[in-house]
């Protein structure tokens, strides 16, 4: 492999792993630092008007695809969309930015969308990938980079090398995803919601039965749609119950 390096560096007492990067907010017992010792973390590009922002990486990745009145929105259909996309990814200076990222992105975030078919809930277990031949091209991609761990003078420090820099983002959105299928399957959902194109999210509620990708949005009108149908089912009762006879 000609690598192309990224380093990564960890504290002395906790283990680097890549989902780390892509939650931002780091578990109880591990924490990601950027290179040169700057703290990571996520916060949306102000440019960004996805109506799903903050997930983790791998789902991010399959949002930047969404519905909306006037039709399918896609923010990587440009490098501009794409260089807004690397910035709430919190990616921004560690990836590059340029067509041919562009298209290496896009081409993951397919892969990746194709092992996955809503409504997706993996709380049933043994559920399984739908395209076995989506898990091989994702199997292949991720063979395009590797974790290299090091000992430093100052510590221990983690590099990703990929084949080609222009993979770095989506290697690191397929890291992600392993991790996600490695510690919380069960909690991998697509919204509920009448999307033609699914959002994705992470339940990370307390009880693990979050079906919506916003309350606000798509449970509410979930919500009032049940009332608007079980007022409809009243009035009809309600109408024959008013009769009176006459003898």
């Amino acid at each position: 492999m000609r690598a192309h390096g990224t380093p990564l560096t960890t504290l002395a007492d906790a283990r680097v792993t890549l989902l780390d990067l892509a939650l931002g907010v780091p578990g109880p017992d591990r924490r990601w630092h950027g290179p040169a010792g700057t703290a990571g973390g996520r916060s949306p590009d102000p440019a960004d008007r996805r109506p799903l922002l903050g997930e983790p990486l791998a789902l991010d990745l399959l949002n930047t695809r969404w519905d909306a009145p006037a039709g399918t929105r896609d923010l990587l259909d440009d490098l501009d969309g794409y260089r807004i996309w690397l910035s709430s990814a919190g990616l921004a200076g560690l990836c590059p930015a340029d067509g041919a990222a562009l298209s290496a992105t896009r081409h993951t975030r397919e892969a990746l969308q194709a092992t996955l078919s809503p409504p997706y809930d993996q709380r049933r277990p043994g559920r399984a990938p739908a395209d076995p031949d989506a898990v091989r091209e994702v199997d292949r991609l991720l063979g395009r980079g590797a974790l290299r761990y090091r000992l430093t003078a100052d510590g221990p420090a983690t590099t990703v090398e990929v084949d080609d820099p222009a993979w770095l983002a989506g290697w690191l959105a397929l890291d992600d995803y392993l991790q996600l299928l490695g510690t919380a399957p069960e909690r991998i959902r697509s919204c509920a919601g009448p999307h033609r194109l699914p959002l994705w999210f992470l339940d990370t509620s307390r009880n693990g039965m979050r079906r919506w990708c916003s309350m606000a949005e798509c449970g509410n009108r979930a919500k009032a749609a049940r009332h608007y149908r079980r007022l409809r089912a009243e009035q009809p009762a309600a109408r024959g119950g008013a009769r009176v006879a006459v003898g």
